[in-house]
């Protein structure tokens, strides 16, 4: 009998590439956005606080790569692109969600044990 909790330590686990993606903490934030709408490069610049365009870039060109998102380009001028959730994609939307009422119910204790811990050092 194979012991789950550690098929994660396998080269070919597949949990490996679920938490490369959620790791990501770009593609995770860039995900929970396009769970909303379709959105336009620069709607999600606007969205995604404290992206660069270069980096959400590369970010959606990851998630494509992921089959995660996708792109679509109209014919127009001047030429419009927007970034969709893919079937596939929108399965993460509640994982994320989880994670998100987590970091909610838990976040505070965190950065207080954080500060805590900073202020033994500095004392210590």
């Amino acid at each position: 009998m194979t012991n789950s909790a550690g098929d994660v330590f396998l080269a070919d686990c597949p949990a490996r590439l679920a938490i490369e993606i959620m790791t990501d903490k770009w593609a995770v934030v860039v995900v929970f956005a396009l769970s909303r709408k379709p959105c336009r490069h620069g709607e999600l610049v606007d969205l995604v606080g404290g992206i660069s365009r270069k980096v959400l870039t590369q970010t959606l060109r990851r998630l494509q790569g992921y089959g995660l998102v996708d792109r679509r380009a109209y014919a127009e001028t001047p030429p419009r692109v927007e970034y969709s959730l893919t079937d596939l994609g929108r399965t993460l939307v509640e994982p994320i969600a989880v994670l998100s009422e987590w970091a909610k119910s838990y976040g505070e204790a965190i950065v207080s044990f954080q500060e805590a811990a900073e202020g033994d050092a500095a004392a210590g």
